[in-house]
């Protein structure tokens, strides 16, 4: 990725970490499975969607690391269902995705991943941006003598 002219302003000082973040978010952006939806619930509250039929909780993983929330999703081995499931080469169509994935989202600070909830394949994670204590800060002036 080139390096952005508006970095390089000496009105930004300290923003080195937002390179890195919109770097991040590209990536993330270029990922096209699972599909998913982003809702604004109200009040700074979020809500994530993942598609992610056919996963079991156990084969789902949801992590958040340095303001990055990552899905992951794992499968073991060919049959999904202990056992019962037809042997892969007994498909006579394949339509639904039985592939692992990593999904990340890059977060705001002070967003906070409330709950996350598996039903009816669909993966929800809440997230809630508390409202900051306002506070002033009274910076002292010194003068030598």
């Amino acid at each position: 990725m080139n390096r952005s002219v508006l970095f390089d302003s000496p009105f930004l000082l300290g923003f080195e970490h937002t390179r890195g973040l919109i770097e991040r978010a590209a990536k993330a952006a270029a990922e096209s499975y699972p599909p998913y939806n982003v809702e604004d619930r109200g009040d700074g509250g979020l809500r994530i969607t993942l598609a992610v039929a056919g996963f079991a909780p156990d084969q789902l993983e949801v992590t958040v690391e340095d303001r990055q929330l990552t899905i992951a999703g794992r499968r073991e081995g060919g049959r999904r269902d202990g056992g019962t499931a037809p042997a892969e080469d007994a498909f006579l169509h394949r339509g639904i995705a039985a592939r692992g994935f990593i999904r990340s989202f890059v977060l705001a600070d002070g967003m906070v991943v409330e709950a996350a909830s598996l039903e009816h394949g669909l993966l929800h994670i809440d997230l809630v941006r508390p409202e900051p204590e306002r506070r002033v800060l009274r910076v002292p002036i010194r003068s030598p003598g």
